[in-house]
């Protein structure tokens, strides 16, 4: 509770440093927080996307509901799969290169300095990463969304046999444009809380090494766990 305390007071002071975002900063965050992140993004859901396939085809087949595979696979894809798999792989890999890189600069006093120079720490350092995980995180997600679709797709066509026209179909049928938004709409409450929780680990950050490596292992922990309860919560709202 005193962890949700203060990353709330974080959040009020980003929105109300946000009129002084920087367009620069944010740009080059969002290019190194969100593009640099496809790969590890196109390797997971891809993956999960034919394992899930593989897993319930053939439980489908036998009870002759293969043709609603395609819409099983793309409505879990666009509620949970695709949200909460971006959300991990973006708090372990970009949430851990935040919190290490304001943590370096805490303990280098560089945040000091920062505010010798009458720069806010918060505006500076914290409102471009915040901004820039809110945005990504929804576009990864979508491209996560369709790439987890296209993974079944392939086991479905070349496993199991099913035909192109048959798969689509059941997306079509059974996918509502709903299932994607409320999956973006989470994804964009993972990625404000990938920023606040790696940036307040990495600001707080004890001096030396070892301070720096425990607030990076804090700050992916803290994520995944916060991430998992948002999900929770969003999905009794949303839906």
């Amino acid at each position: 509770f005193e962890k949700v305390g203060v990353l709330s007071l974080l959040f009020l002071e980003t929105l109300r440093q946000m009129p002084k975002i920087q367009r620069k900063l944010t740009i080059a965050q969002m290019a190194h927080l969100g593009v640099n992140s496809l790969p590890i993004v196109s390797l997971t859901l891809l993956f999960a996307g034919m394992v899930m396939t593989l897993q319930i085809v053939d439980i489908l087949l036998r009870y002759g509901a293969q043709s609603t595979l395609g819409g099983i696979m793309s409505v879990a894809m666009g509620r949970e799969l695709g949200p909460i798999l971006t959300g991990v792989v973006v708090a372990g890999r970009v949430g851990a290169a935040m919190t290490a890189e304001l943590g370096t600069m805490k303990v280098t006093e560089q945040i000091d300095a920062l505010r010798c120079m009458a720069v806010n720490p918060v505006a500076y350092l914290v409102v471009p990463r915040f901004a820039a995980c809110v945005t990504m995180v929804p576009l990864l997600a979508f491209y996560g969304y369709i790439i987890g679709t296209a993974g079944g797709y392939a086991v479905a066509i070349l496993s199991a046999g099913l035909t192109h026209f048959t798969y689509m179909n059941s997306i079509e049928m059974f996918t509502d444009v709903s299932d994607v938004v409320y999956g973006l709409i989470k994804a964009m409450f993972f990625g404000g809380i990938i920023a606040l929780v790696a940036c307040h680990e990495g600001m707080t950050a004890k001096s030396g090494a070892e301070g720096v490596g425990q607030a990076t292992t804090r700050s992916v922990v803290t994520s995944i766990i916060f991430i998992f309860i948002c999900n929770y919560l969003l999905s009794i709202i949303l839906y």
